[in-house]
């Protein structure tokens, strides 16, 4: 009798977990049918806002950095000088950087850019010649160097090839807090001023 009893007992939890498993399941599909159209959608939309920003976020790499040129020049041989950022460091330093483009036919090796100074001809081919110049402070700042007369800058080894990028960076004095605007000289390139911006 016993076995029996337990039998039938083991049996009707059994149906009762089963049935109740089934209730559960039913009602999860049944509710969730409801509530996954509405989410779908959202997310469908979401993910859809998602997939727009992440296809502008994938053209704006090329927008923004257009955007961040502060300044652009064109001259000797077909080069083009952009320059993208002039920061403040802590420590009183104004790091330039950009690119220059050669859109000559021969290879450019950046002769006439490491500045005419006995000091700088162990540079190379380099930016070591550029200045800022403060129009309305009436100062020059030059590329800041060591003691053996390298200078804080890209030095373009092996030159840039036709039709190459290269990005560049220069450190200088900083310019007094009042000053915000400057102006970027090198080689026979034209001035171009550049504004200033504060370092994070």
């Amino acid at each position: 009798m016993n076995i029996r009893r337990t039998i039938k007992t083991r049996r009707a939890m059994t149906a009762v977990a089963i049935t109740t498993g089934l209730v559960l399941t039913v009602a999860g599909c049944g509710g969730g049918g409801d509530d996954d159209k509405p989410k779908s959608e959202k997310s469908s939309s979401s993910s859809g806002d998602k997939g727009d920003a992440g296809g502008e976020k994938n053209a704006e790499p090329q927008k923004p950095a257009e955007d961040s040129v502060l300044a652009e020049v064109k001259g000797e041989g077909g080069l083009t000088l952009k320059v993208t950022s002039a920061k403040r460091d802590e420590g009183g330093f104004l790091t330039v950087e950009g690119t220059v483009t050669n859109g000559g036919s021969k290879a450019w090796v950046a002769a006439s850019w490491r500045g005419d100074e006995r000091e700088l001809t162990k540079n190379g081919g380099s930016i070591a010649g550029a200045s800022l110049v403060d129009t309305e402070g009436k100062k020059k700042y030059l590329i800041l160097r060591d003691t053996e007369g390298r200078c804080l800058c890209t030095r373009f080894t092996g030159g840039v090839l036709s039709g190459q990028s290269v990005d560049w960076f220069a450190q200088f004095p900083a310019p007094p807090e009042g000053t915000s605007k400057v102006d970027f000289q090198v080689g026979a390139m034209p001035p171009a001023s550049i504004e200033l911006t504060e370092g994070e």
